[in-house]
């Protein structure tokens, strides 16, 4: 985590802020500060009101009527200021934001924010606070167990010892479990988009439901795919079956089949069935070919997504091949060469394409009568053939020697790896 280094005599904690005189123009006691907001659709950082008095109907304040601000106390420009009435358009820092979640993008966890620096900006002829970090660490929580207790210079002093951990405000995503206040917020989740999906999914299980399925709700659907592919079982099953039919099967549809079948396989039928129904056809035709095998078997474990060709083609088919199957060639392996009769022929290492000649034939590349396994066997014999012949990639072929999957390294690992 970042920590942005200031003139400290420039930073006000909200901890200082709630509770400092308010004074009018003519330095008569107006009031203390009960809780500050910042609109979102209007600053990203500026403090945009401020609620003053401690009746039930506390007065707001616009940030361009304050004058000063020091640690001494606020003093307004103008003496102007109504009742604040219940805004979704403002984020109350106190009530919205002390003690809640936030993902840092940069640190790529979770964090509960325990205090939060706002920096003085000299505007022309006023003085405005805006959001510089959050605090995450003890010091943070220092400053809330004594706040009201200790004088603000004692404790500001005492805090120098304590190591410091806070995530600039840049870096952070605030989860809404409410979309429509969330939408209206402005509030914006293209950085944890950005996220590797392991990272991303490691963030999403330390969320509580309700978060969970908020941030589900705002994620690119192919984001939000990799990421489902990488979390817990029970806790797919959770968003899934928290997201509506139509958002749910637009996020499967990008799951790679293999991994939409195993979802697809935790939930209800009636659920999965009813997800099947609203993905397109032939993605769901893919994954309701998978669901008709056995979990633990070659065909439960395979990928139907692959790269097949003619056994008499040649290496610049292959590379047109790679050209339109792009979203495989992260882990992508191998291709494979079948006859007309779709039987398996060979496998060509992926990396042997990079020295080949473009009329080059494959089968000159392949390993011939290669190793495969069929669609009933079961995952200790799959392990067992990628242990005894270092495999990267299986094929899996039915009763007839017809090509009809892949197994992968990874696919393999997932099945060694217990669910924590």
């Amino acid at each position: 985590m970042a920590t942005i280094t200031v003139d400290a005599e420039r930073i006000v904690y909200l901890t200082e802020l709630t509770g400092m005189r308010v004074d009018g123009p003519n330095g008569r006691r107006i009031g203390r500060v009960r809780e500050v907001a910042i609109a979102p659709s209007e600053h990203p950082h500026r403090v945009s009101r401020f609620l003053i008095g401690s009746g039930k109907t506390p007065f707001m304040v616009r940030y361009d009527q304050v004058k000063s601000i020091s640690m001494d106390g606020i003093q307004l420009a103008d003496d102007h200021f109504v009742p604040y009435y219940p805004d979704e358009g403002l984020l109350l820092l106190c009530k919205d934001l002390l003690d809640q979640q936030i993902v840092d993008v940069n640190g790529r966890k979770v964090v509960r924010v325990n205090d939060i620096a706002l920096r003085i900006i000299a505007a022309s002829e006023r003085d405005e606070l805006w959001i510089q970090e959050v605090g995450v660490g003890l010091q943070g929580a220092f400053r809330r167990l004594t706040e009201g207790l200790m004088p603000s210079a004692w404790i500001r002093d005492v805090q120098r010892r304590i190591k410091p951990n806070s995530i600039p405000w840049d870096f952070c995503n605030i989860i809404e479990p409410d979309p429509r206040r969330r939408l209206k917020l402005h509030i914006s989740h293209d950085r944890i988009g950005s996220i590797h999906p392991s990272d991303l999914a490691d963030i999403v299980e330390e969320l509580a439901p309700a978060e969970r399925e908020a941030l589900f709700e705002t994620l690119d659907e192919h984001v939000a795919a990799e990421a489902l592919t990488e979390i817990r079982p029970k806790i797919q099953v959770s968003i899934v079956e928290s997201l509506d039919k139509e958002r749910a099967a637009d996020i499967i549809e990008e799951m790679a089949p293999d991994s939409a079948a195993d979802v697809l396989s935790e939930l209800q039928n009636e659920t999965s069935q009813g997800i099947l129904k609203d993905m397109e056809q032939e993605p769901a035709a893919e994954v309701e070919e998978l669901l008709e095998h056995e979990e633990d078997t070659a065909g439960g474990l395979m990928n139907t997504q692959y790269i097949a060709l003619h056994e008499h083609a040649l290496a610049e088919d292959a590379t047109e091949a790679l050209r339109g199957n792009d979203n495989l060639l992260a882990t992508l392996t191998h291709l494979f060469l079948i006859d007309r009769d779709e039987h398996l022929v060979g496998t060509v290492p992926v990396a042997k394409l990079f020295i080949a000649e473009p009329r080059l034939p494959l089968r000159d590349l392949a390993i011939l009568d290669p190793i495969s396994v069929d669609l009933d066997a079961d995952e200790e014999t799959v392990i067992e053939l990628f242990d005894k012949y270092n495999l990267f990639a299986l094929p899996v072929v039915d009763d007839d020697d017809e090509l009809c999957g892949v197994i992968t390294a990874d696919d393999v690992i997932s099945v060694l790896t217990p669910d924590p």
